[in-house]
């Protein structure tokens, strides 16, 4: 772009009442690969982080603790930003609510809407939630307790301000309806239109009296201004919004282009944020996106339940790369990831140390060994060279399309992709080989030549995911080429020598892993542990006696398609499990199938076969599968996968 256009994104801020764990952390770590992509492609960006620091759970953890609220949110703070700087977190602002310039925002906002009878004096009675600091109605409790957390309520009633959230209700969704993109996923969408707005909005309580740690309302100070109209309000005052008096980067930041949340809090943001900002007469953000949540497994992450993991110790395990790699390739757009030790140990080895490192490992071993380092193009070209430049233009577009669209998971798939397919080619055109005849040694420096531009386009991708490797595989190629618009072009990369091999990515013993995070989180592991023989036991459940008759409406339910096999590959630590990459027709899936006693990968790549594509995913050894291939029993002990004719196309629906 010839003038740098401007990028505002955020995170929700970080609640201070403790240490975040890694599910927290994910969310800031998927907004920095955002806010680096967008550097790439000549945004000028600002990124925005920071924490919520008041809030009668805050007063409560500091009096039990002995220390001031201020003392409490300082230490947490604190170490919140110490875990955003140690994870490679690029933000440009961090701001506090317990910032000066904040507070007197927040009080002046609070009363300019109260002078223009948009906030008004009531008393509250209802059930509220100390951990969630939300207020419920008898019907919207779950056993008596909070629908959000499930944690204990209690009967509260005080004098307080309320917002008149129902004046705006109707404008706000109208606005939702005229803007497709405002609010995504779509899912997200429908929830808030259909569950919250529809059924009509009740007045919103923005100030408590039970408690003093809080913003005081200027002209009435037994009140503190509640949570969100406090919280919610960062986004504008700390680029310097105030009422009277907007500053020179308010003005060209606002309408942030994306507030990046946890599906969790998006009513707050989605609903109560656009309503305070058509209050205040000012543009609503450009679109809201609610991502999912990282589990456990399949639960909840919980210090009750003992699977609660944090950042830091995993990244003194892992590397920091090797932890922001696994957030960002294990969390889809809009469905829950998953995090295991054992799944944690089998992708950084099959992705990183398999994959990529060795990748990059090989080949500058070999461009040194072979012509000392020195690369050159002698346009010795052969079919599977155009195979492989193809490969490298197809997963560059995907990346930037992918990453266009905030769908990091599969953004990080396009990389993985070409890394395999670049693997693939050593394999077809075995260097090692071309070696020995000195007549085939112009067509190695080719073969060096297409593989090396391969691995740049691979680095250049991955600096906004895992940016300390990326950087670390340029200056092995001896290239600085990290511009996003050079890969439009296959040979933009200008190398001439590489530099010296170093290992990326060391292979890890998963006993020695495993035991080592043991000691640190025992209950996990122990859970985790546990969760196993009741998977195995329920996965070998299978009915008694002969089929049930379905009727012809049932069998319609399943669809049936043909698909592509792309890539195969062995799941780590599961003797019968492979791992699929479908060509789909679609989007492409992966799909985990227990043939591996009778199929070795090999047999399989290139092989066209029947896909049950409407089956509900599921984790199969922490490895997600979409679907279900089909196969016929021929006899007790053997399995055939049922092939297709080559002439169908993949994406054919099967009647």
């Amino acid at each position: 772009m010839s003038e740098k256009e401007k990028f505002y994104i955020t995170t929700a801020i970080a609640y201070t009442s403790k240490k975040p764990h890694i599910g927290n952390m994910y969310e800031i770590i998927f907004t920095d690969s955002i806010a680096r992509y967008k550097r790439q492609k000549g945004y000028d960006v600002f990124f925005l982080t920071g924490t919520d620091e008041h809030g009668q759970k805050i007063g409560e953890i500091a009096n039990g603790m002995g220390i001031s609220p201020k003392e409490h949110v300082d230490n947490i703070s604190n170490e919140i930003r110490a875990m955003d700087d140690m994870m490679n977190c690029s933000y440009d602002g961090f701001i506090r609510t317990t910032d000066e310039h904040h507070e007197k925002a927040v009080q002046h906002i609070f009363k300019k809407l109260y002078d223009q009878g948009d906030i008004y004096k009531g008393k509250y009675e209802g059930w509220y939630c100390v951990p969630c600091e939300s207020f419920f109605t008898e019907s919207q409790l779950v056993d008596g307790c909070c629908p959000d957390c499930g944690a204990k309520v209690t009967k509260s009633q005080e004098e307080a301000y309320f917002f008149k959230m129902s004046k705006y209700q109707d404008r706000l969704i109208k606005y939702i309806e005229d803007h497709p993109g405002f609010i995504e996923p779509e899912s997200r969408k429908k929830e808030m239109i259909n569950n919250f707005l529809k059924p009509g909005l009740q007045d919103l309580c923005v100030t408590r009296t039970s408690f003093k740690w809080g913003i005081p309302v200027d002209f009435d100070p037994d009140h503190v201004v509640y949570v969100w109209l406090d919280a919610l309000s960062n986004y504008i005052t700390a680029i310097g919004y105030d009422v009277d008096s907007q500053s020179q980067q308010y003005d060209k930041l606002w309408p942030a282009d994306l507030h990046v949340v946890g599906k969790d809090i998006i009513r707050f943001h989605t609903i109560y944020w656009p309503i305070m900002l058509m209050a205040l007469g000012l543009p609503l953000p450009k679109k809201i996106l609610g991502h999912p949540w990282l589990l456990f497994g399949e639960d909840k992450m919980s210090k009750s339940k003992g699977n609660t993991m944090y950042i830091d110790d995993l990244a003194k395990l892992f590397g920091v790369d090797g932890i922001r790699y696994y957030l960002l390739s294990e969390m889809s757009y809009a469905q829950d990831g998953s995090i295991t030790p054992e799944s944690l140990i089998a992708r950084y080895n099959s992705d990183l140390a398999n994959t990529i490192g060795n990748l990059v490992n090989r080949t500058v071993t070999m461009a040194n060994k072979y012509f000392d380092g020195v690369v050159a193009d002698k346009n010795i070209a052969e079919d599977v060279d155009a195979e492989l430049k193809t490969q490298c233009l197809d997963s560059y577009r995907k990346f930037t399309d992918c990453m266009d669209k905030y769908r990091v998971s599969e953004a990080v798939s396009a990389i993985m992709d070409l890394a395999r397919r670049s693997n693939k080619y050593i394999d077809e055109t075995m260097p090692w080989a071309l070696a020995k005849d000195e007549s085939k040694l112009p067509r190695l420096q080719t073969v060096l030549y297409n593989l090396i531009e391969s691995i740049r386009y691979i680095a250049v991708m991955l600096k906004p995911v895992i940016p300390e490797t990326a950087h670390k595989i340029m200056a092995q190629i001896n290239s600085d080429v990290f511009d996003i618009d050079s890969l439009e072009n296959f040979g933009s990369g200008n190398i001439s020598k590489v530099g010296t091999a170093e290992i990326l990515f060391s292979r890890l013993d998963e006993k020695e892993m495993m035991a080592k995070i043991r000691e640190i989180y025992p209950l996990a592991v122990q859970a985790e542990e546990k969760e196993e023989p009741k998977k195995k036991e329920k996965k070998s459940e299978k009915p008694e006696g002969v089929a049930s008759v379905i009727d012809f409406e049932d069998f319609t339910k399943v669809e049936l398609r043909v698909a592509k096999i792309l890539e195969c590959e062995p799941v780590p630590k599961a003797d019968k499990l492979l791992r699929l990459q479908l060509d789909d027709g679609e989007q492409g899936r992966q799909v985990v199938s227990g043939i591996h006693t009778w199929y070795e990968p090999a047999d399989l790549i290139g092989k066209k076969i029947i896909l049950v594509s409407n089956l509900k995913p599921a984790k199969l050894r922490g490895v997600m599968s979409e679907g279900m291939i089909l196969a016929a029993d021929t006899d007790e002990n053997t399995a055939k996968v049922i092939f297709v004719d080559d002439s169908i196309p993949a994406g054919a629906k099967i009647h």
